[in-house]
């Protein structure tokens, strides 16, 4: 056991590159930390994104970051010079609106979150109220206030949101505690998140808590490293786990994520996780392979090639 842990370690050889690329048949990238960082690609991505297309692998893009429709992510790999079709992208905002969908939803949703997440809903025909819209509003806390909500509201959405304020969370939690069977449903809990190249900021781990906060109640979590996008995934590509690996830069959601499913996993240490993270004896996660970033498999192009 320590011996396969220290192995699981160490930068990826050559040998263990081509391996990985021999017994996979797909490829789940996160974004933030694997293809880019804030609005940069990292270098190398494209032509290793091309090696495997050429040698027939599938790729797909997942993501954790909800403030996107696929439709807006597709505008964001194209702004990056990648080439990547919409059904190849998997956003927790379309997550949440995939798992109301699965189950026959036909209430309201209350939104915290951002436009990525109601642009979602719309495409299933999911009414929704919320979002960018409470952006502005305040409470006063005057003498006598009372607020309002909607009692038709059967589902609050929690997503990464820029403008979350406490009338936000005062009204997600009024749907919370007063709609009965009203669900609680997180995109994500991440605790940080690359929303520029320069620093790691809050993420939706920090919206979620304010919420089970309020409410007393866990929320169901739709995005990484619950099993409800590899389900969706796995069906959608026709593909046993086991041909298909996990790539990411996060231990507790990207390789949690793929070890739930059964995958392949493989970290890179361009995102948030770093090599004294990953070897920390805190460190319970183990990923398959470790790759500096992800232009690493490059170092085995034309092996591969050959061997594809």
């Amino acid at each position: 056991m320590v011996a396969a842990q220290a192995a699981a370690r160490s930068i990826a050889t050559n040998e263990q590159k081509l391996d990985l690329l021999k017994k996979v048949e797909c490829f789940i990238f996160d974004c933030d930390g694997v293809i880019w960082l804030g609005d940069k690609v990292i270098d190398g991505v494209p032509e290793t994104l091309d090696m495997l297309r050429g040698m027939g692998k599938k790729v797909f893009f997942v993501t954790n970051n909800s403030t996107k429709s696929r439709a807006g992510y597709m505008s964001k790999f194209q702004s990056l010079g990648l080439n990547v079709k919409a059904e190849e992208i998997y956003s927790s905002s379309y997550a949440a609106a995939a798992y109301l969908e699965s189950i026959n939803f036909q209430k309201k949703v209350y939104v915290i979150g951002e436009t990525g997440i109601l642009e979602e809903l719309d495409l299933k025909g999911i009414r929704h109220v919320g979002g960018p819209g409470d952006a502005d509003k305040k409470v006063t806390l005057k003498s006598g206030e009372f607020m309002e909500h909607d009692h038709d509201v059967g589902a609050v959405v929690v997503g990464f949101d820029r403008y979350i304020n406490y009338y936000k969370i005062q009204y997600a939690t009024l749907c919370i505690r007063e709609n009965p069977g009203c669900m609680f449903i997180a995109t994500n809990r991440d605790a940080v998140t690359h929303l520029t190249d320069a620093q790691e900021w809050a993420g939706n781990g920090s919206m979620v808590g304010a919420i089970v906060g309020s409410t007393k109640r866990e929320p169901t979590v739709v995005g990484k490293p619950s099993d409800f996008m590899l389900k969706n995934i796995s069906a959608s590509l026709g593909l046993r786990p086991d041909q298909i690996a996990m790539v990411g830069d996060r231990l507790d959601t990207d390789i949690m994520f793929g070890k739930n499913g059964g995958l392949a996993t493989a970290l890179v240490l361009s995102g948030v996780t770093t090599p004294e993270v990953l070897n920390s004896p805190d460190n319970k996660v183990q990923p398959d392979f470790v790759l500096n970033a992800l232009p690493d498999l490059l170092s085995v192009k034309e092996k591969a090639m050959v061997a594809a």
